[in-house]
């Protein structure tokens, strides 16, 4: 399938290693133009480097994007290097695990500001050049947690709720500029963060890294973690021309974890 994105100008956040980074690499196979960012500049040259071995179009920006200045600052690389930005891919690492009362306030407003926050400054950054050209693909990376709350993940599920709530929104109001928005919701893939997860888990219960997965592993009916390019392709997928009548929806990549029918 001709995913009719060849040329086309990607910016992928949080994309130096996981599920960005599996993205990145979809859209890069695909012969999209990819911008990488992330906060920590070891993982995301050698991200960039491995792509661009690839054959890859692709630059690399080391950013905090809770900080809108800075959210600028890689738009405005991202558009001398490629170009205007025709697709979006937001995403951050999860908030700290822990129930209601281990959070601060402090640390709830550190959770908004990373992942909310830079959905809304990435977004923000880039849709009036894809409203003057009438075209552009939006796609956040929210959880499953939207859907079915995951326990001892508080500020993840609420959190991302907002995201689902904005993205859902956003895609009503620019849906006649020809710009699609949609969240796809991560389940238990097999990614650093689900290894810390795993940790934690294990650290709490006194078992071992191990049985944390098996216990997924025991929720999911196709009976295995996910891998990160199967999300990654999904993502792709959404980012598509052929996928210019999808507009507004949240899809899980899962393996049939979550119970509800909608």
């Amino acid at each position: 399938m001709d995913f009719g994105i060849d040329g086309k100008t990607a910016l992928v956040a949080a994309s130096s290693k996981g599920l960005g980074r599996a993205v990145a690499e979809e859209l890069a196979a695909e012969g999209a133009r990819v911008i990488l960012c992330a906060r920590g500049t070891e993982a995301l040259e050698a991200t960039r480097a491995a792509l661009a071995d690839s054959g890859a179009e692709v630059t690399a920006v080391t950013a905090d994007l809770t900080d809108p200045l800075q959210v600028e600052r890689v738009v405005q690389v991202g558009v001398e290097t490629f170009g205007p930005i025709d697709i979006l891919i937001t995403n951050t690492g999860g908030p700290p695990p822990g129930p209601f009362e281990s959070h601060t306030p402090e640390a709830w407003s550190q959770a908004v500001r990373q992942n909310l926050d830079s959905v809304l400054n990435l977004a923000r950054s880039v849709l009036p050049a894809m409203k003057e050209r009438r075209w552009g693909r939006i796609v956040t990376i929210t959880s499953v947690a939207v859907k079915q709350p995951v326990d001892g993940l508080i500020l993840s599920n609420s959190i991302r709720a907002a995201v689902t709530g904005f993205a859902k929104t956003l895609a009503n109001e620019v849906g006649a500029f020809g710009i699609t928005v949609n969240n796809v919701m991560p389940g238990y893939t097999r990614t650093e963060r689900l290894d810390q997860l795993a940790a934690d888990i294990a650290e709490r219960s006194g078992g071992s890294i191990d049985d944390a997965f098996a216990a997924w592993e025991g929720q999911i009916p196709l009976g295995r973690v996910g891998d990160p390019r199967e999300f990654g392709a999904l993502v792709a997928f959404l980012a598509s021309e052929r996928a210019s009548y999808i507009t507004g929806t949240s899809i899980a990549v899962d393996g049939g974890a979550v119970r509800a029918l909608l």
